[in-house]
């Protein structure tokens, strides 16, 4: 058994794809029309065969108290591994990207906290040096 396909909600899946891509740097895999929404996923573009984050509409009504609990707490919803936090914190900010968290150390990682603007808080991580 593999994991071919994790999700994020998203309020809006036109916003998040342009973040997911223009900001992120995911590239585009699937989007098919499935009724008022997408099935749409985007890739690591090192990774194209790979994992695929699906894009998935935030509108059942248990979703919308979940995430606001998770992002008042300050949990990620999900983490996302990149060679170097600190250089790509600087990227992202340059690109005016919010963090909830600047790079830290914890223990054998180093992590960061982005505000994603569809709703959720994603961890970038990545080893310590």
């Amino acid at each position: 058994m593999i994991i071919t396909t994790a999700s994020v909600f998203v309020d809006d899946q036109g916003r998040a794809l342009a973040f997911y891509t223009d900001v992120l740097g995911f590239r585009p895999k699937t989007d098919v029309p499935v009724g008022a929404h997408r099935w749409l996923t985007v890739v690591s573009p090192e990774a194209p065969d790979g994992v695929e984050l699906l894009l998935e509409p935030a509108e059942h009504p248990a979703v919308g108290p979940f995430r606001a609990a998770l992002v008042a707490d300050g949990i990620p919803w999900t983490s996302f591994g990149v060679a170097d936090v600190r250089a790509e914190h600087a990227r992202l900010e340059a690109l005016g990207v919010r963090f909830v968290q600047p790079p830290t150390e914890a223990g054998p990682v180093v992590v960061a906290v982005l505000d994603d603007t569809c709703g959720n808080l994603v961890q970038i991580a990545s080893p310590a040096a």
